[in-house]
């Protein structure tokens, strides 16, 4: 055999191999997303057994529906910055920002001009809360694409400073008041499935796409996966991260005015619970903590599983801290079983660093 028949061989052979480890990437994925509605199912059936006069009520299964989008929402804008390899824990605080600036325009202008001037305004109130929680996730941004700041403590930081520009703002007290538009749309359901639902799935859909369909979710997966390959590729990591910081924001921004669409009161110190409850999604979603990887499906049906999980808890009359504990076994017991499936995988990779990249780029998906 020559050395041409050799050579063109050789070629189709590594193009055979990292074709395969795609798939079985791709199969590891789907089986990630299986996993997760296996574990929805189960824990569904669990509490439906032991309770289900309470859990199986018509209103609490509204309310699992009504609840799970806001902490949904909150935890694709976590799953993106921990899809870059980084984190946002300032989430929270941005909804709450959003939501505290929705409900004092709107008491401001209904107590100076009328309520009805209020709501003629309501387009135009909730674009501007919507531009605070973008704002506020371009200053994450500029933090630590610009300035450089580890993510978790320019988050943790802004988180702080966010928190307390709110209290500041509110006098430490709660604001009642929005838009009739967003209350009735926490009170609608189209062919039985609540608006709120409805608004998480859209919103997972056009994420999904924007990672796996756009050049924008191509860079960021591969800042995560190989930020020296990026580099080199002349991909610029600080419009990279800026731009996954404000895609966070503007995330967090939507499940604010989904807070207010709940209830029509803005508070500071709201959903102060959920910066743990929307990483522990994250995570139980297939989200990999040091980036590159993430399923948006998974997310989901993680958001899911745990509003189960809460609504379950509370028809057994355990308590809060009760659910805490939970939540962190699940994050520790998630992050070490994805830890050892990490191990056996590197013994077994392949020893072709572009095919294993290749692979591990082309395996992001639903």
């Amino acid at each position: 055999m020559n050395n041409e028949n050799r050579n063109g061989l050789a070629e189709m052979n590594g193009r055979v191999g990292a074709a395969w480890t795609s798939l079985l990437e791709r199969i590891h994925v789907q089986r990630g997303v299986g996993r997760m509605a296996f574990l929805l199912i189960a824990t569904f059936a669990f509490f439906a057994i032991l309770k289900p006069s309470v859990f199986l009520n018509p209103v609490n299964l509204t309310n699992i529906a009504v609840a799970a989008p806001e902490i949904g929402l909150l935890s694709l804008a976590v799953m993106l910055a921990m899809l870059t390899g980084g984190i946002d824990l300032s989430v929270v605080a941005i909804a709450n920002g959003t939501a505290v600036t929705v409900s004092s325009l709107y008491t401001a202008i209904a107590a100076a001009q009328g309520e009805a001037q209020a709501e003629a305004m309501t387009p135009v109130i909730i674009f501007a809360g919507i531009l605070v929680g973008a704002a506020l996730g371009a200053i994450n941004g500029v933090l630590i694409s610009i300035v450089g700041i580890t993510p978790i403590l320019a988050t943790l930081g802004t988180m702080q400073v966010f928190n307390g520009l709110a209290l500041v703002w509110t006098g430490g007290v709660t604001i009642s008041g929005a838009p009739s538009a967003l209350t009735a749309m926490g009170d609608t359901a189209i062919a039985g499935i609540p608006v709120l639902m409805i608004i998480l799935i859209v919103a997972a859909a056009v994420v999904a796409l924007v990672i796996n369909r756009t050049p924008i979710g191509r860079k960021i997966q591969l800042q995560g996966a190989n930020p020296v390959a990026s580099r080199f590729s002349g991909i610029s990591a600080r419009a990279t991260l800026m731009v996954t910081y404000l895609m966070s924001g503007l995330l967090a921004a939507i499940a604010g005015l989904l807070f207010l669409s709940r209830n029509p009161s803005a508070s500071a110190d709201y959903g102060s619970s959920y910066v743990l409850l929307v990483i522990v999604i994250a995570v139980l979603g297939g989200t990999n903590p040091n980036g590159g990887f993430a399923t948006v499906m998974g997310v989901v049906l993680a958001t899911l599983t745990l509003q189960v999980l809460s609504s379950g808890f509370t028809a057994m009359r355990l308590s809060a801290y009760e659910y805490a504990i939970a939540q962190g076994v699940i994050l520790v017991g998630v992050m070490v079983l994805d830890q050892v499936k990490f191990t056996r995988r590197r013994r077994t990779k392949s020893p072709n660093p572009t095919e294993d990249h290749t692979a591990v780029v082309q395996s992001n998906s639903l």
